[in-house]
């Protein structure tokens, strides 16, 4: 069974930054595609980041791109997200996700195992 769980959310003035991160249990995490997903109040999950198995492929939303990177350690099974510039319409709840299918890596229904999520809030 392969368990996800997200770290540091919280809340942060427009402009500033947070890292949040994503530890993944089981042995498999190398092979693993990631991906970070929000929701906002009232609105659908949408794709933020993700990240191949060695990082050598990135997409990213264009909402974050040039603002957000993200980033893995495979020796510490743990995926980043270091959220910069952050605006007020970044505040939702930051979910990780492990990439169990072979679509596109923006899409969600492509993803298999999620983490409970943390609240991103960012005030104007």
């Amino acid at each position: 069974q392969v368990q996800l769980v997200e770290s540091g959310g919280g809340l942060v003035q427009a402009g500033g930054s947070l890292r949040l991160s994503c530890a993944v249990s089981g042995r498999s995490f190398r092979s693993y595609t990631m991906g970070w997903f929000r929701q906002a109040p009232g609105k659908e999950r949408e794709f933020v980041a993700a990240i191949s198995q060695v990082g050598g492929t990135i997409n990213y939303a264009s909402s974050v791109k040039g603002r957000f990177t993200i980033s893995r350690d495979n020796a510490k099974s743990t995926v980043y997200l270091q959220m910069n510039s952050l605006r007020p319409e970044d505040t939702a709840v930051y979910y990780c996700a492990v990439k169990i299918r072979v679509g596109p890596m923006s899409r969600e229904s492509e993803y298999g195992h999620w983490g409970q999520g943390t609240q991103v809030t960012v005030s104007s």
